[in-house]
């Protein structure tokens, strides 16, 4: 098995007795300085072996279009330092007259970031500083060249650049983002499972005096002058791709009653329009009158499926103004509606609902297809240890073992131990994995990876003394935090030793 040699540094004292140790079975050969202090030891260590730290941050992407898209469109994306294993991507559309960053700390503010940090999901954010078109045919047709076309290539691209989960695709936007989000569930229900719009505008909103050769959002229907029924809005929904029969993404949508920009009416036309589209009734299932959005009272509004999913969440900011703009990007709501915090191959109320047709979007966790869709593989996405089930891996990593269509999504605290040396437990997607239990010294104990719950096979990767594989797994700091801590050990157990025992070291 590979050995590794502390070799002496530079300044350091002579007189090197050698150990040895194994670090979770890892077998280091360690030298014990004889005269370095314990604190200056430890500085040092850090110094050498911790690098420099670069925290995520929002991105220009190059390269990403195809010819015949808007030429001022560009693409930024936000990868947060810790991403999990084939993450969703969230889509996250500006204003109009905004841009990438200005959305992006919006987002900040309203806490959606510091999620994406939390759960490791991707940011795609669009930047064109105007107005997003929803208003031309282009736009409204599938791949037609339009704003949504590059939107859409964006989530392609970042699909196969970051290995993202093409079956867990989501979007949110405000104002003439959010119309964006909701024109994009209509012209790509196979490719988005859900979006949340603020102050946005039903899809396909256009007046009877707009044309269809023209950009940016409807003046009509930011008036709030277009109405139609349920039914006739459902229709214009379902004439954007005629013939599909697949899963539709769910709806989420927040408006303040006294938004001066874009009407109110918007919001109550937006209810018909998704309600019909979705084939939910048309009083909702709940109504919660006691809640706060910012600093204003609200009313939200459920609308569940026959399995219990929400599938319409319509929220009412009373008195407040366009956007609500206390109340943007609320990661509270957002972030759960949108099941940015769950883990797992196939999106929770795909496989909830058992309703995967999308046109092959996906199967369910029984694989079956959905109507005019395909399972998307047998037994659904079925994980077989696709997490890799690591025992234990440092600075939260993914523990446990992958059940059926889900990924281990746990953290555990692992290679050189968490502050009191103690053990934690990693849940992973619909299984429970026990991470390895630190010692007191930072070495990892290989603990066990439960099977999961429903039979599924799992993976599970036991220690081994190699370096190769711990450079794979954590990188180098990982190895020499636990070499730290065990020449910590048993640097105090010499000088302990000594003082009973006062010897002098052999000359090396």
């Amino acid at each position: 098995m590979p050995w590794l040699r502390v070799r002496r540094l530079p300044n350091f004292p002579t007189g090197i007795v050698e150990r040895s140790y194994c670090v979770g079975m890892r077998q280091t050969s360690l030298g014990i300085l004889r005269r370095a202090s314990l604190a200056g030891l430890a500085a040092a260590l850090a110094f050498v072996v911790t690098p420099s730290a670069k925290a995520a941050s929002l991105q220009a992407v190059s390269g990403w279009g195809i010819s015949g898209l808007p030429s001022d469109v560009s693409m930024y994306v936000y990868v947060p330092d810790k991403v999990v294993q084939n993450p969703p991507i969230l889509t996250l559309i500006h204003y109009c007259g905004g841009t990438a960053s200005a959305v992006f700390g919006q987002a900040q503010g309203g806490g959606i970031v510091k999620a994406a940090d939390q759960y490791g999901f991707i940011m795609v954010v669009p930047s064109s500083g105007r107005c997003w078109d929803i208003v031309s045919d282009k736009t409204r047709k599938r791949d037609g060249g339009g704003d949504s076309h590059a939107i859409r290539q964006m989530v392609k691209y970042a699909v196969e650049k970051y290995k993202a989960n093409a079956d867990r695709v989501y979007s949110t936007g405000d104002s003439s983002g959010g119309m964006m989000t909701e024109l994009l569930l209509a012209v790509y229900p196979d490719v988005f499972k859900a979006g949340s719009a603020f102050a946005g505008m039903p899809a396909a909103c256009r007046a009877a005096n707009e044309t269809g050769s023209g950009g940016g959002y409807s003046n009509g229907c930011a008036g709030g002058s277009v109405t139609h029924t349920a039914q006739e809005w459902g229709d214009l929904v379902r004439s954007i791709n005629p013939g599909y029969t697949g899963y539709r993404p769910r709806v989420q949508l927040f408006h303040g009653d006294m938004d001066k920009t874009i009407d109110y009416k918007n919001f109550s036309e937006a209810i018909k329009e998704w309600t019909n589209v979705l084939s939910l009734e048309t009083s909702p299932t709940s109504t919660d009158s006691g809640l706060t959005l910012g600093t204003h009272q609200a009313k939200r509004q459920t609308w569940k499926s026959p399995c219990g999913f929400t599938e319409l969440d319509a929220f009412t900011s009373i008195g407040g103004d366009h956007g609500p703009s206390d109340t943007l990007f609320v990661a509270k709501y957002v972030v759960p509606f949108l099941s940015l915090d769950k883990t797992g191959t196939v999106d929770p109320q795909v496989e909830q609902c058992n309703t995967a047709g999308a046109g092959g979007a996906g199967g369910s966790s029984a694989g079956a297809a959905g109507t005019g869709g395909t399972a998307s593989g047998s037994a659904g996405t079925t994980g077989a240890g696709s997490a890799g089930g690591f025992a234990a891996i440092a600075d939260g990593g993914r523990a446990g073992a992958a059940a059926a269509g889900g990924h281990a999504g746990g953290t555990a605290n692992g290679m050189g131990g968490n502050e009191n040396g103690g053990a934690r437990a990693a849940t992973a997607g619909q299984s429970s994995g026990i991470a390895g239990a630190s010692t007191s010294a930072g070495a990892i104990n290989s603990g066990p990876v439960a099977a999961p719950s429903n039979g599924q096979g799992a993976e599970a990767r036991g220690s081994s003394c190699s370096l190769t594989e711990l450079k794979a797994q954590n990188g180098y700091p990982a190895a020499f935090a636990a070499f730290a801590a065990g020449l910590a050990l048993s640097f105090g157990r010499r000088h302990s030793k000594k003082r009973r025992h006062p010897t002098r070291l052999p000359k090396s």
